[in-house]
């Protein structure tokens, strides 16, 4: 197992800290994550205050668990954003909270077209669309959601997903694969 790096300013000497009872340690961790898993909850989400009372609920959790955490190679940045998404994730397999993208959000985001007619077209046609996301199993939807909907990059899904690049790419083309299953024929 490796050791944790031991320099003044190292998150994981503040891990250390922590796990040895140093209040003071762990609310630098928290100063310094706080926007990280703000930023990473907000983004996923796209709603403020559900971020704030996710990002809370993070550093609850955290600070209960803190003495389990051990070095792996890796920023302490990771566990609290894997917190935050396990978070998240618990949330959204509950039923109080269904994904629903709104056909208005992709129509806007699409170049003008024709009339009214094709307007309605092209809602039918993201309704379609959004229907068979939401078909997807849970990685090939957030895969999908994350590189074509959000526009992010293989990279940034793969940090976002916590994968590597080769993973996200296989994940992605069997999710387009899928895609075009579901999608009604015409639509293909």
């Amino acid at each position: 197992m490796q050791e944790p790096p031991t320099d003044e300013g190292n998150s994981w000497t503040l891990v250390e800290a922590s796990q040895a009872g140093d209040v003071r340690a762990f609310g630098e961790l928290y100063e310094r994550y706080h926007d990280v898993v703000f930023r990473y909850v907000l983004f996923r989400m796209g709603d403020r205050s559900f971020a704030e009372d996710i990002t809370q609920e993070t550093f609850v959790r955290a600070l209960r668990r803190i003495g389990s955490v051990s070095y792996q190679g890796r920023d302490i940045g990771a566990w609290f954003v894997t917190i935050a998404r396990n978070l998240i994730f618990d949330y959204v397999k509950s039923s109080r909270y269904r994904l629903e993208s709104t056909t208005s959000e992709i129509v806007e985001l699409s170049p003008a077209t024709g009339g009214p007619e094709q307007q309605v077209l092209d809602n039918a046609t993201n309704s379609e669309l959004l229907a068979s996301i939401d078909k997807l199993n849970p990685d090939q939807r957030e895969c999908i959601q994350l590189r074509f909907l959000r526009g992010l990059s293989v990279a940034e899904t793969a940090e976002l997903m916590d994968r590597n690049e080769g993973a996200v790419k296989a994940l992605q083309h069997r999710a387009v694969r899928r895609l075009a299953q579901l999608l009604p024929e015409g639509l293909r």
